[in-house]
């Protein structure tokens, strides 16, 4: 009996100490975040911006004062709640008002230069910058760059508490514990911790950030701090959060370091940022799409339009071109592309395989600077002609690319109509999808063609027009309306 106790017992403390030893594994697995927040947070600053602005009292709290009369028993409430000087009296004077926000930063030189986000600085007068010892300085903003939302700093201080280590993304890997040090709310030098959750990924307002998913808690006023390794290196700068209810739920996003330290030093040197450009509408190739083209499974940018007078254009890219592979690297999805293309050199070639009319080709294309917002956004705007603003019509020229994807032959002559708008063509029974071949007796194989046969109608006439759909062809009456 004794015996049967004796092992018994054995037994169980044989199994309390594997459960104190996996216990104690586990716990030793886990990140030494003390020795990381205290060997970087000096590094870490916070900023604070101020912006002047002006603003007429009565669009406070988003409301219109009244006009009343002076004797109203409404004006003494207005003026106690909404300032002086609302009722009856002559025009209102505009008010002055301080704007102010708060965001993080971080010091990457003994010299005083400071890297954070461009929108914690954008439209700030005065921009002040308070170090882990207590001190504060204003801050010069050397230069901010939009698109990838870095900017650079400059105080005039000695003695900086440290100075951060910069790391690299490139051997980074999803599931990695991640730290990042911050300012939320105000509240200076908080940190937080969580894990790489993807690499690479792209939002709809930044093509040209690969940015780095964490489920790090961010918050207002953490943008524009640093996110570390567990060797105490920055890997990012927080940027972002992705949410429906303005706090964190989980998705924080940073801008890779590389990215980051190559914009602050083109700010630094040149005062403004460049990058290639291709030129080119891009979308993603899905499952019935890689059917239509042939393709086993679906991969690479196929695009969408080549933008004129682009670098694409002059280089032999087409619409319905799939882009596989660019300077080597895969395209798997199409947000792969803007990056890789914004990093390159300007005025070199860049190699890219494409796949076209089921063959794969290999184009030289030597890559542009990439220009203003403006100027891209008036390129992709298809040039109006006269039978859009007569007819209600939107055309295009037909490419192998567009044929294939209707499922046309790459002998099918006509123009594509891309949009229809209210007007006689929509009248006649004219679809978006359709293919215009003959007008009037005439074929027409470009938008030229069809451009110059509607000059020689007769107006108000009705005129026969064979249009090629999915069901077939079929001829429609177009009346030409009068001038």
């Amino acid at each position: 009996m004794s015996a049967l106790l004796c092992k018994s017992r054995f037994v169980f403390v044989f199994g309390l100490f594997l459960l104190v030893t996996a216990v104690t594994a586990e716990a030793r697995s886990l990140p030494d975040f003390v020795g990381l927040v205290k060997q970087n947070s000096p590094a870490v600053v916070n900023i604070s911006t101020t912006q002047h602005k002006t603003a007429s009292s009565k669009f406070r709290h988003n409301f219109r004062i009244p006009d009343l009369p002076e004797d109203s028993p409404f004006n003494e409430l207005f003026e106690r709640f909404f300032g002086e000087g609302h009722g009856g009296g002559g025009p209102e004077m505009p008010k002055g008002f301080d704007a102010q926000s708060l965001g993080s930063g971080f010091i990457i030189s003994e010299d005083g230069y400071i890297l954070t986000a461009a929108h914690v600085v954008e439209g700030a007068d005065e921009v002040v910058v308070h170090l882990s010892d207590r001190r504060e300085f204003v801050a010069e903003v050397v230069g901010s760059d939009k698109r990838s939302d870095v900017a650079l700093l400059k105080i005039d201080a000695d003695k900086l508490p440290k100075v951060v280590d910069i790391g690299s993304t490139e051997n980074l890997e999803v599931g990695e514990w991640v730290l990042a040090i911050g300012s939320p709310f105000g509240f200076g030098h908080s940190a937080t911790a969580g894990i790489v959750s993807a690499k690479g990924r792209s939002l709809p307002s930044e093509n040209y950030v690969p940015f780095i998913q964490t489920d790090v808690a961010i918050n207002p006023g953490n943008s524009g701090g640093p996110l570390f390794d567990l060797d105490g290196k920055v890997v990012g700068i927080n940027s972002q959060i992705y949410s429906r209810t303005g706090g964190f739920m989980g998705l924080s996003f940073a801008i890779p370091i590389e990215m980051a330290m190559n914009v602050s030093e083109q700010l630094r040197t040149k005062g403004r940022v460049t990058r290639g450009w291709l030129g080119v509408m891009i979308q993603d190739v899905t499952r019935e799409l890689a059917d239509s083209f042939g393709m086993r499974h679906p991969t690479g940018a196929l695009v969408a339009r080549v933008l004129p007078d682009s670098p694409a254009q002059a280089g032999g890219l087409q619409t319905g071109d799939i882009i596989l592979q660019y300077n080597g690297n895969k395209i798997a999805r199409s947000s792969m592309l803007p990056p890789l293309v914004g990093a390159s050199n300007i005025e070199r070639p860049a190699k890219l395989e494409i796949l076209r009319n089921g063959k794969k080709r290999t184009l030289e294309i030597r890559i542009g600077e990439l220009p203003g917002e403006d100027e891209i956004a008036r390129a992709a705007v298809t040039p109006k002609s006269a039978s859009q603003d007569l007819l209600g019509l939107g055309l295009a020229d037909l490419t192998p690319g567009i044929l294939k994807q209707l499922g046309q032959e790459e002998s099918t002559t006509g123009v594509l109509v891309e949009e229809v708008m209210p007007g006689p063509a929509q009248v006649a029974g004219i679809e978006e999808g359709d293919i215009i071949q003959m007008i009037n007796n005439t074929q027409v194989t470009s938008v030229a063609e069809f451009s110059a046969q509607l000059e020689k109608l007769p107006k108000g006439k009705n005129t026969a027009v064979l249009v090629l759909r999915s069901g077939g062809p079929i001829f429609l009456a177009l009346s030409v309306p009068r001038d």
